[in-house]
């Protein structure tokens, strides 16, 4: 009986090993911080990077235009025109609207 109590040990051992490491790949790649957590956070990394890109091209935008405000008589008065609908003296405004009304679809009989 001592001969296969030995055999058995072997494989108990081996089998917990391999579920410990079946368990440590299974951490390591869906674990809280595992693969696919970074991978997550590397999207949201370069998400975060374009954004901060598009804001930083926007306040020099914006910079350039106080800038011109500052400095620029006639830029001022672009802005009344369009922002304002400002006119001067005797000048009448005309004020188009941007998008037409949606179109209504006819009504059909739906008691068929």
């Amino acid at each position: 009986m001592p001969a296969v109590a030995r055999s058995r040990w072997p494989r108990a051992a081996l089998a917990f090993v391999g579920l410990a490491l079946l368990a440590l790949v299974v951490h390591t790649v869906f674990g809280e911080n595992g693969y696919l957590a970074l991978r997550r956070q590397r999207q949201t990394l370069e998400q975060l990077e374009k954004e901060i890109l598009r804001l930083e091209e926007e306040n020099r935008r914006l910079a350039t235009e106080i800038e011109a405000l500052k400095k620029d008589p006639r830029e001022i008065e672009r802005v009344a025109r369009e922002q304002l609908k400002m006119a001067r003296p005797g000048e009448k405004v005309v004020t188009l609207p941007e998008k037409p009304p949606p179109e209504k679809e006819p009504e059909t009989d739906k008691k068929r």
